[in-house]
């Protein structure tokens, strides 16, 4: 890895760490599947389906995709729900409430996030980020450092277009020796063989552009100097979407591509339908009687011309001109007719009818929106935004809320690679240490979707509701672990947390405590206005200008 440019981290636990762990099957990270074993730097296969023959081709399809109107609507509103931008906060903040650490390893972490975000300027184009990384289906970036002086972390953080870089795994060629995969030792004890070391690193080429040939887009082999980089020097990150038998990372955008085709060939043909058919024409008979072919023809076009109203309005100048020379298709029809018919004849030829229906249309265009899973409502944009109850919203867009969550999830791992190689090069943790801490790091997006949260209150609500009816009966016919987990849907560890945050409230006295409202000898709750007012007052006795007199009982048979 000398040779490459750029860096390797550390492993974690040293060289030695799971030796004795082998498998033959590459690793299982979905990342990892779109790559190129051949020595080449555009691997290409043949594809039947003529819908792509590699990567770069896929990732051009998508770009087109983008720029027309319908699919931009759709990219627009998911980058939107995904991406808050405000101006006063960020739209993403690390959270670590549940990191196991101490303050000042929170305070480290945080501080590198802010650094990571200011080389990303991620603040101002969070956007384009995130739609660039939703259209393309990867996103390409180098960790850039100072290799005297790795200690200083990250110097730069530089986009890579993917139509020049590529993940390439080299296998090491087995030796002569090398026999079976398994073998017995002295002892007939089946030792596991040692699986052929991969070595992976990037290939980029800085003029991997392409050139027009006709109609078809060539990868442009001139001067064809690529550059290896190591693969801990890049930060890679996909939709997580893979197409298996090709070994490909897709995008979401990749279900769109024949709804996209559909549309549009239905738009175009609907344009051209209204366009022939809108106007009504007029079909002539002329009479020709015996004359011959060519003759007949000669008097036909004659009469065409005499007769014919070609008038042309010229939206540049605003003369109107007459243009006998071009023949449309929306002009009328003139067929000959011979001796012994109805004579010369006019006729209307009627135009299109229905020519307003669109139901075509909208069916396409919401199945190009389902297909980008967004909700097919959100097309017509007279739509009104609901914020009632839970019963009005629906139930499209807490599907439409859920993607956009895994959107956002999959989209933070450009943050943990970043900030696990900025930790390391610090000496802030080990590599140890991040493969315990990086399953607590999340990530705060801002929201101004809040159908999610009327849907909890609105079964906050419910919930409470049930539990106020149940209190009555509560001790005879159910427990309270019954309700805590039958109603409020409370789970263990939230019930064994839940109470050690009131028993501190009670201790730090945010709380009171319930055990002094209760009667010592009937075991009642008493009720906190009367015990106030009794609390220091003498027992047989009642306090009047500051002395106590004596309260006299009545005795036996007095009332």
């Amino acid at each position: 890895m000398a040779k490459l440019f750029g860096f390797k981290l550390p492993s974690a636990g040293g060289s030695d760490k799971n030796k004795n762990v082998v498998s033959p099957v590459p690793s299982n990270d979905e990342d990892k599947s779109d790559f190129y074993i051949s020595s080449g730097f555009y691997g290409q296969y043949v594809d039947i389906e003529g819908v792509y023959k590699n990567e770069q081709d896929l990732v051009r399809r998508y770009r087109e995709m983008c720029l027309h109107p319908e699919a931009d609507s759709a990219i627009e509103d998911i980058v939107n729900e995904a991406i808050v931008s405000d101006l006063n906060d960020s739209p993403v903040e690390i959270e670590l409430s549940n990191l196991p650490g101490s303050d000042k390893l929170k305070d480290a972490i945080r501080e590198e996030f802010k650094y990571i975000k200011q080389l990303m300027n991620f603040d101002k184009k969070s956007h384009e980020i995130f739609r660039t990384w939703y259209i393309d289906g990867r996103v390409y970036y180098h960790k850039v450092i100072d290799l005297k002086k790795p200690e200083d972390g990250l110097q730069e953080i530089r986009y890579i277009d993917p139509l020049k870089i590529k993940l390439v795994r080299k296998q090491e060629k087995l030796g002569p020796n090398y026999q079976s995969p398994v073998y017995t030792d002295q002892l007939n004890q089946t030792k596991m063989f040692e699986a052929p070391k991969l070595e992976e690193y990037y290939v980029y080429s800085p003029n991997a552009t392409t050139k027009n040939s006709g109609n078809v887009m060539l990868p442009n082999r001139g001067d064809q100097k690529s550059v290896q980089i190591a693969k801990d020097a890049i930060t890679y990150v996909t939709s997580g979407l893979v197409d298996r038998n090709k070994q490909t990372v897709l995008s979401y955008l990749h279900k769109a591509i024949k709804a996209l085709n559909q549309l549009r060939m239905v738009e175009d043909s609907l344009v051209i339908y209204r366009l022939s058919r809108a106007p009504e024409r007029r079909i002539f008979y002329i009479d020709v009687g015996n004359l011959p072919k060519i003759k007949a023809e000669q008097y036909l076009r004659d009469v065409m011309n005499r007769y014919r109203n070609k008038l042309v309005y010229n939206a540049d100048t605003g003369e109107i001109r007459d243009d006998r020379k071009y023949m449309a298709m929306l002009e009328d029809f003139w067929l000959p007719r011979r001796e012994g018919g109805r004579g010369t004849e006019i006729t209307t030829l009627p135009g299109g009818q229905n020519l307003g229906e669109l139901t075509d249309i909208e069916y396409f265009q919401s199945k190009l929106y389902k297909s980008l899973n967004v909700p097919s409502s959100r097309m017509d944009s007279q739509g009104g935004f609901n914020l009632g109850r839970s019963s009005e919203i629906l139930r499209d867009e807490l599907k439409f809320t859920k993607f956009v969550g895994r959107l956002r999830k999959r989209f933070s791992q450009i943050f943990l690679d970043m900030l696990k190689t900025q930790l390391i090069l610090k000496n802030i943790i080990t590599p140890d240490d991040w493969d315990h801490l990086e399953e607590h790091i999340q990530f705060d997006y801002l929201y101004d979707n809040h159908f999610s949260d009327l849907k909890e209150n609105e079964l906050l609500n419910e919930q409470l509701g049930v539990l106020a009816a149940m209190e009555p009966y509560m001790g005879r016919y159910f427990s309270t672990a019954y309700v805590r987990s039958k109603i409020l849907k409370q789970t263990e560890e939230e019930i064994k947390e839940i109470d050690s945050q009131i028993d501190q409230e009670i201790e730090d006295g945010v709380l009171p405590d319930p055990a002094s409202m209760m009667d010592p000898e009937t075991g009642m709750p008493l009720d906190p206005l009367a015990s106030q007012s009794m609390m220091g007052a003498p027992v047989n006795g009642q306090e009047v200008n500051g002395s106590a007199t004596e309260v006299k009982m009545p005795k036996g048979g007095e009332i």
